[in-house]
C-alpha cells in the first residue's frame, strides 16, 4: 500500500538522518538534507529531539527556511523563530507568497513584522492586509491575491498575447477569472478552452458562469466541503459586494483537511495537534496536566457515587468483580457515538434540522445493542456466580448505561458548538465521566433496591 511505504520511506530517511549525525558526516547530512522538500525537512524537525533539530536546523539553507517555517506545527515555528536573528526572518520572509506570508507573519516579533511590511512593495502590501483582514480560518484567510483577470469583452487572441508577455503564471492556474471594470466577478475562463477554442472569439462568449464565487467569510472546513462536493482545483473568493479579492486552490484544502483531521484525533485526548513531539518535558507536561486535573475530578465523582453504596458492595462482593464492565461497555458504546458527532459537525453534515433526527437514530442503535449484550453479560454472569438476580441487575444496568452513552455521546459535542467552544477538544473526557457516574449509580442502585 503507497500509505505503508512512504511511512517506512519516512522512518528510514529517520534512520539515515540519525547515523549520519552520529558519526559526523555534516556536508553528506547538508547535501541529503536540502535535497528534499521542504514539507519533508518539516516532517524530519518534527520527528528529530531538539539536540539534533538545533543541528539540522542550522543546516537547511537559508533560501527555503520560510517554506519549512510554514510546514512545521506552531509550537515547532515559534520555537525555531527565537532561534533566528531578524535578518534571517526577514530573508525569509520575503521569498513567500502573500497567503503564505499572512500565516507566518503574526509569528514574528513585531520588529521584524515591520521590517517585512516595509520591504514589500505598494501592491504586495495592499494584498497582505486584505488577506490579514479575515480571520485564518475562512475563505478569506486562505486566498491567495496572486491572481490573473481578464474583461468580457476582449477576444482569446488578446489574452494569449497577453499571457506571453507576462511571461509566467501563479502556481495551481487552471482558469482566469472575467471581472468587470469595478472588478466585480463575472466568470471563468478555463486554460483548455483558451488553448483550443477560435483565437477570434471573445472571453464572454466562451468563459464559464456556473462557477459560483466563495464567499471571503465562508468558514475554512465549509470550503473544504465546496471542493470535495464540486470537484474543484481552484475557486475565485469574493467580498459582500462580489469583488474578487483572490483564489483558492486545492493544495491550500488539502491543508485544512489535515490540520482538521489532526486536531480531531488530537482533541478526543484534550491534546492541541500543535503540540511538538519533542518540546520540553515541563511545556508536554503542563498541557497534558490541565486534562489530567479535570480527569481526577470526575474520577473523584466517580468514586463518590460508589462510596455511596459501600454497604451494598461489603454485603454482595461480586458487585465489585463485575462493576468494571458495566463502565466500560457504556464507554465504549460512548466513544463510538461521540466520533461519529464530531465527524459529522467537522464535516458540516450536522445542523438543527437533522440534530433531533440524528440523536433518536443513535438512541435506538444504543438500546438495540444494549439489549443484546445484556443478555449476554446477564446469563454469563448469572452462570458465573449462580445468582440470577445479579445477572438481571447487571443486565438492566448495561442497558440503561448504553443509552445514557448514546445520549452523552450525541448531545456533548452539540452543547460544546452552542456554548462556542471546540467539540473535539476533551470531549471524551466529559463523556468517561458520564458513563462512569451513570454506568456505577444504576447497578449499586439496582443492586441496593433488589439484594438488601
Amino acid at each position: 500500500m503507497p500509505e505503508v511505504s512512504e511511512q517506512r520511506e519516512r522512518e528510514d530517511r529517520l534512520q539515515l538522518f540519525s547515523s549520519a549525525i552520529e558519526t559526523g558526516t555534516l556536508a553528506s547530512v547538508r547535501q541529503m538534507l536540502n535535497g528534499l522538500h521542504p514539507a519533508e525537512i518539516a516532517h524530519l524537525l518534527e520527528s528529530t529531539p531538539p539536540k539534533e533539530r538545533e543541528l539540522l536546523w542550522e543546516l537547511v539553507d537559508k533560501d527555503i527556511d520560510g517554506d519549512v517555517l510554514l510546514c512545521v506545527n506552531d509550537e515547532l515555528r515559534a520555537i525555531l523563530i527565537r532561534q533566528m536573528d531578524a535578518d534571517e526572518l526577514v530573508a525569509a520572509a520575503e521569498g513567500l507568497d502573500t497567503d503564505d506570508l499572512a500565516d507566518i507573519l503574526n509569528d514574528l516579533p513585531d520588529a521584524v513584522i515591520q521590517e517585512v511590511l516595509q520591504s514589500l512593495d505598494e501592491q504586495h502590501r495592499q494584498r497582505l492586509e486584505s488577506v490579514l483582514s479575515y480571520p485564518e480560518d475562512t475563505a478569506g484567510g486562505l486566498m491567495n491575491t496572486d491572481t490573473i483577470t481578464v474583461r468580457p469583452d476582449v477576444t482569446l487572441d488578446v489574452v494569449l498575447r497577453y499571457l506571453r508577455r507576462h511571461g509566467e503564471i501563479p502556481e495551481m492556474t487552471d482558469s482566469l477569472f472575467v471581472v468587470d471594470r469595478d472588478d466585480r466577478y463575472l466568470g471563468t475562463l478555463t486554460l483548455p478552452v483558451l488553448l483550443t477554442r477560435s483565437p477570434v472569439l471573445t472571453v464572454r462568449e466562451v468563459m464559464v458562469t456556473s462557477v459560483e464565487p466563495i464567499a471571503a467569510t465562508l468558514s475554512a472546513n465549509e470550503v473544504a466541503s465546496l471542493f470535495e462536493h464540486r470537484d474543484l482545483v481552484s475557486a475565485p473568493v469574493v467580498d459582500d459586494r462580489n469583488k474578487l479579492l483572490g483564489r483558492i486552490t486545492i493544495d491550500d484544502v488539502v491543508d485544512v483537511i489535515r490540520e482538521t483531521t489532526e486536531h480531531n484525533l488530537m482533541g478526543l485526548a484534550g491534546l492541541d495537534s500543535e503540540d511538538d513531539m519533542f518540546a520540553p518535558v515541563i511545556v508536554s507536561a503542563r498541557h497534558r496536566g490541565v486534562w489530567l486535573g479535570i480527569n481526577l475530578a470526575t474520577a473523584f465523582l466517580a468514586s463518590w457515587v460508589i462510596g455511596l453504596f459501600e454497604n451494598t458492595i461489603d454485603k454482595v462482593v461480586a458487585l465489585a468483580v463485575l462493576m468494571p464492565i458495566v463502565a466500560s461497555m457504556g464507554g465504549i458504546a460512548g466513544s463510538q457515538t461521540l466520533t461519529v458527532v464530531i465527524r459529522g459537525i467537522a464535516l458540516g453534515q450536522i445542523g438543527r434540522t437533522n440534530a433531533r433526527t440524528l440523536l433518536a437514530r443513535e438512541l435506538i442503535v444504543g438500546m438495540l445493542n444494549g439489549l443484546l449484550w445484556a443478555a449476554v453479560v446477564a446469563t454469563i454472569t448469572a452462570v458465573w456466580f449462580q445468582n440470577y438476580q445479579i445477572g438481571a441487575i447487571i443486565g438492566a444496568a448495561v442497558v440503561i448505561n448504553l443509552l445514557m452513552a448514546a445520549l452523552a455521546g450525541a448531545t456533548i459535542p452539540m452543547v460544546l458548538r452552542a456554548l462556542g467552544a471546540d467539540p473535539a477538544l476533551g470531549g471524551s473526557v466529559l463523556l468517561t465521566t458520564v458513563t462512569d457516574v451513570v454506568g456505577f449509580m444504576a447497578f449499586l442502585g439496582l443492586a441496593t433496591l433488589f439484594l438488601l
